[in-house]
């Protein structure tokens, strides 16, 4: 087993190391939503004129919105795309929102996910697609706009407002698109509050429910009967669906996998299922990566106490034993919580993770480089693989990443200083 202990100081704190100076301010720049009061970064994409795509929660007087903005590839506003450079709305009238991830489809559409609030205490999954001005997209769901409601109301979820920022909760907004353009997405459903089930749910291009997956348009991810929280999905390059998050309380960390039509992949680990702890401690799954030879890696955190996890899977789903003898890794960053939130592979199959430190005054993005074996990659950072970050003078939590075509990793979050603010920071490789 191996436990990567790292502590760092407010005195040697990276503030500003690896940062690309040339972008924006000094290598960081706040998201501009116009007419907002606050905002939350939570996805980022690029699109083929390398301009940045960033999804949002946004706060205005009336509540919150999901937010769209577009960057140019300086880090500045790209003034030509909706509103002075965003768009913000919502996906019925009348009705809170949020935003989560934003993907950039192969025609130049926009398509975003997020949470519809049917209420104070629900949420829905839902989408919103966007031409490459920032207008609606005709003929995809009301307007370009998509709530994904099931029956017996399987895909209400419970709106988390009480989790400290940063440590993952209910609202989740994990979304992947097909090669055919079908869409695949996750919800969280509660039957009572000690009793809960993933939902994966596959939705046509124009947004319908499709019927041929799984018989019903959904697949309800649940592991022997006990409780199960999805929190990410990957499509693998042969098609199949994976999906990360955890089950049972105290939590471990969960994998399973389903094949293309919605039925579960019984030759994945045991009976199509995975599970897993750190170190004796419980586990959790954030964001799942496949390498070129089929090798996956999950990266998330422990919890109780909660440190970055990352763990090496074989294409089976059995854990690689030549990494780590097969036990997850983790790496504990300074005196607070911490934890990897999004994870992309590279060309040359290291992979980069992002994520946050929580907790107290300690929370800084942070950011690191694996090699392919699962081992932090020294080159990176100051030679210990990883970096840490103060962008603000007060939290800063980095929620998701993207990779520009010259290699610059950009970093979406948000920063804590008077009101929460949407920041996106360029690091050098």
């Amino acid at each position: 087993m191996s436990f990567q202990t790292a502590f760092a100081v407010p005195a040697t704190l990276n503030d500003g190391a690896n940062l690309d100076t040339t972008f924006a301010a000094q290598g960081k720049t706040q998201v501009y939503f116009a007419g907002s009061t606050s905002s939350m970064a939570n996805g980022i994409a690029v699109d083929a004129q390398g301009r940045l795509l960033v999804a949002a929660k946004v706060g205005v007087p009336g509540g919150s919105r999901f937010g769209l903005a577009r960057l140019l590839e300086d880090g500045s506003a790209d003034l030509a795309f909706g509103r002075e450079g965003s768009v913000i709305g919502q996906f019925e009238p009348c009705f809170e929102a949020m935003a989560g991830t934003v993907h950039v489809l192969p025609d130049g559409h926009i398509l975003v996910a997020g949470l519809h609030y049917e209420n104070a205490q629900q949420t829905l999954p839902a989408l919103a697609l966007f031409d490459a001005q920032g207008r609606p997209a005709p003929g995809f769901g009301t307007h370009g706009r998509c709530i994904v409601r099931l029956p017996g109301g399987l895909s209400l979820g419970v709106r988390d407002a009480e989790l400290p920022h940063g440590v993952p909760g209910a609202e989740i907004c994990g979304v992947c698109v097909q090669e055919d353009g079908r869409i695949l997405l996750l919800a969280n459903h509660h039957f009572e509050r000690t009793d809960h089930v993933g939902v994966l749910i596959r939705l046509n291009v124009d947004g319908s429910l499709d019927a041929s997956f799984n018989g019903r348009g959904f697949v309800i991810i649940r592991h022997l009967l006990m409780n199960s929280w999805i929190g990410s999905l990957t499509v693998q390059r042969d098609g199949r669906i994976l999906v990360g998050g955890s089950i049972n309380f105290p939590e471990e960390g969960l994998l399973a996998r389903y094949h293309t039509d919605g039925s579960l992949d019984e030759s994945f680990a045991v009976d199509g299922f995975m599970t897993f702890k750190a170190q004796g401690h419980g586990a959790q799954v954030r964001q799942i990566v496949q390498h070129e030879n089929g090798d996956l890696q999950c990266f998330g955190s422990s919890r109780e106490p909660m440190h970055c996890m990352a763990l090496k899977v074989h294409p089976n789903g059995r854990p690689d034993s030549h990494c780590n003898g097969g036990h997850p890794q983790l790496l504990k960053i300074g005196h607070s919580n911490c934890q990897w939130s999004a994870a992309q592979v590279l060309a040359d199959g290291s992979v980069l993770t992002v994520g946050a430190m929580i907790g107290g005054v300690e929370a800084d993005f942070i950011a690191a480089r694996h090699l392919p074996d699962g081992h932090l990659d020294s080159r990176f950072g100051e030679g210990n693989g990883w970096v840490r970050t103060r962008l603000s003078r007060g939290l800063d939590i980095a929620t998701s990443l993207a990779v520009q075509a010259d290699g610059g990793i950009v970093v979406a979050g948000y920063s804590l200083d008077g009101n929460y603010r949407a920041v996106v920071a360029r690091y050098l490789t």
